[in-house]
């Protein structure tokens, strides 16, 4: 089969693009090329790069045309310029399924959030869900899928816990009231998707998708920490520091350790969807437990944060790139002016 996945350089597209491409169907990446961190992605097997974004429906319905379904992977988790929650997740997914079928792709799959919902005064939170009523009232054969914190090779969870220790000696948890979280691996999540995907389950549903093993917020933090041999100093802070360091994190850093959308889905638990709806078949359910060997084995490499994770840093360090360039492709030329002057006294 032929599968578009949106998003497809990002984490959940990429593992999900490895995996189909394994068995042997044909994968169509998405995306827009702003993501760096793995640039193997960009020459898979079986797979064919469209270097589009998700507003563009004309190119979209091109790149689609031949596909038998598309996975929405596309998402952000924080706002920059003009690529805003409303701009990616709503607008994004209403050209997605517009260019689907223009297509004639008849089956779609949209990762959201377990906790998306209308009317929370989470800008986040509302858009995931006003993508899922997109998919829902389209026509299509729908699938969405209502995450909770997924983790694994190249993630935000495993990646960032592991840069905070690597960079500070403390640790502050997110409130003064320990939360639940159920860490859903990605490899099962990717089981469910292609369940859904090649296999044509789950057709005009939604449902919730989560880890087996429920523990608070604080014991995954501190499990973390022991998988990197880091022993920080564990402290509580309230949500308006959070909120107020994610804030500032998400204006100096390319990769923030932590934005604010972040702090409200850490600050209110993951472990119940909104608004309710039936969790995955028993025999699809994720099965594996947030273990040390599962939590070693999406670990990034160990380092702390440095000044190439600061947006003004990568900015000039570009600039430099370029002047650096531009000076040796430039020395040919000079060094024959010099011979030709030189020739010519």
């Amino acid at each position: 089969m032929k599968i578009a996945i949106t998003g497809g350089t990002g984490f959940i597209g990429r593992h999900l693009a490895r995996f189909l491409a394994g068995e042997g169907h044909q994968v169509v990446l998405i995306a827009r090329g702003a993501d760096h961190r793995d640039m193997s992605i960009r020459s898979l097997p079986n797979a064919t790069l469209a270097a589009i974004g998700t507003d563009d429906e004309e190119r979209l319905a091109a790149a689609f045309a031949g596909c038998d379904a598309v996975a929405h992977c596309a998402g952000i988790n924080r706002e920059i310029g003009q690529q805003t929650y409303e701009h990616v997740h709503v607008e994004g997914t209403r050209r997605v399924v517009a260019a689907a079928k223009r297509a004639g792709v008849k089956r779609i799959l949209l990762t959201s959030f377990l906790r998306a919902r209308p009317g929370c005064g989470s800008g986040y939170h509302e858009s995931k869900f006003a993508a899922e009523e997109i998919l829902r009232s389209s026509g299509l054969d729908y699938t969405v899928l209502k995450c909770g914190v997924i983790y694994g090779d190249g993630d935000h969870m495993l990646d960032h816990l592991s840069h905070a220790f690597y960079t500070f000696p403390v640790f502050a948890f997110v409130g003064f009231e320990d939360q639940l979280v159920r860490p859903l691996a990605v490899d099962d999540l990717i089981r469910i998707m292609r369940a859904a995907l090649i296999d044509g389950r789950l057709a005009r549903e939604t449902v919730a998708v989560m880890g087996p093993e429920q523990l608070t917020l604080a014991e995954a933090v501190r499990r973390v920490a022991r998988a990197v041999n880091k022993r920080p100093f564990f402290f509580r802070a309230p949500l308006w520091f959070h909120y107020a360091l994610g804030w500032v994190l998400e204006r100096v850093m390319t990769i923030p350790l932590i934005s604010s959308a972040q702090v409200r889905i850490l600050s209110e638990g993951v472990t119940e969807p909104m608004p309710p709806c039936a969790e995955v078949p028993a025999d699809l359910r994720p099965q594996r437990a947030f273990t040390d060997e599962q939590i070693r084995a999406g670990l990034p490499a160990a380092k702390g944060c440095g000044l190439a994770d600061l947006r003004f840093f990568s900015r000039w360090h570009r600039v430099g790139l370029l002047l650096v360039n531009t000076v040796f492709g430039l020395l040919p030329f000079g060094y024959a002016w010099v011979a030709w002057k030189g020739g010519g006294s």
